[in-house]
């Protein structure tokens, strides 16, 4: 597995599904996330679960992650140039953030590919900020000056979330979908996802819904202030053909 992912961008068998975000009041289409994908030769299509752990043990995930980057940024371009202004988020693994010169990176491949850096978003989670949260401010407000908006992904299954919150040039906060998929099994669960939308708003970040996968849940949580959902209901990862499809089309 490791050898063969060494080639795997080389030989074009990493690929990008996009997974999109509705907004809950209009129910329109405003943005995607984007998953990577690697279709080897013989196992077929392979989770991110699967190689993603294997990529960050054997030092792989730069690689990975710096492609991943590119293509995403490369599809922005062509969806705004289609006339399809779509906010594109992408992942960065805690191992690939510690990389030193990152934001640098980063920047050289939205100019080298001519993408507006207000389409892209980050996605991170709070692991990133735990060995040096410090150098992790810095690298995350060199981009966010650059136009680049900043989500901190999986909220509410760490347990130093809320002392970085203050910290954080954050412009989104994503509840993880636990807390989603629970909201049916009693008010607790109701009560702490309605107490993270209301702190979010209050500190100006926005906040997305992962796991809506009902009618009833993309309904509560619209009604609670929720901004935006992803999950289901809203669409499976697609290719980005299918982007264009539904960009123009209400829910």
């Amino acid at each position: 597995m490791e050898s063969t992912l060494r080639q795997a961008a080389e030989r074009g068998e990493l690929i990008l599904q996009y997974q999109p975000k509705y907004d809950l009041g209009t129910r329109q289409l405003v943005g995607v996330e984007a998953l990577v994908r690697w279709n080897h030769p013989t196992l077929g299509l392979v989770p991110p679960a699967r190689f993603i752990p294997l990529a960050e043990e054997t030092g792989l995930i730069g690689m990975v992650g710096e492609w991943v980057f590119r293509a995403a940024c490369a599809q922005a371009r062509r969806w705004r140039e289609a006339g399809c202004r779509m906010q594109v988020s992408i992942n960065v693994s805690a191992r690939q953030f510690r990389e030193p010169d990152l934001a640098n990176r980063m920047l050289a491949i939205m100019a080298e590919i001519g993408v507006d850096a207000a389409g892209i978003e980050l996605e991170l989670t709070e692991s990133v900020f735990m060995e040096d949260a410090t150098r992790a401010v810095s690298t995350l407000e060199r981009l966010k000056a650059a136009g680049v908006r900043i989500a901190i992904d999986d909220f509410g299954t760490g347990y130093s979330s809320l002392s970085y919150l203050q910290r954080l040039p954050l412009d989104v906060l994503k509840i993880d979908q636990s807390f989603i998929q629970n909201l049916s099994e009693g008010p607790d669960n109701a009560a702490i996802v309605k107490a993270v939308i209301h702190m979010a708003r209050s500190l100006g970040i926005e906040v997305v819904a992962e796991g809506v996968e009902t009618e009833r849940h993309a309904n509560y949580l619209g009604a609670w202030g929720c901004t935006y959902g992803q999950g289901f209901f809203f669409g499976r990862p697609m290719a980005a053909e299918d982007v264009i499809a539904r960009s123009a089309t209400a829910h």
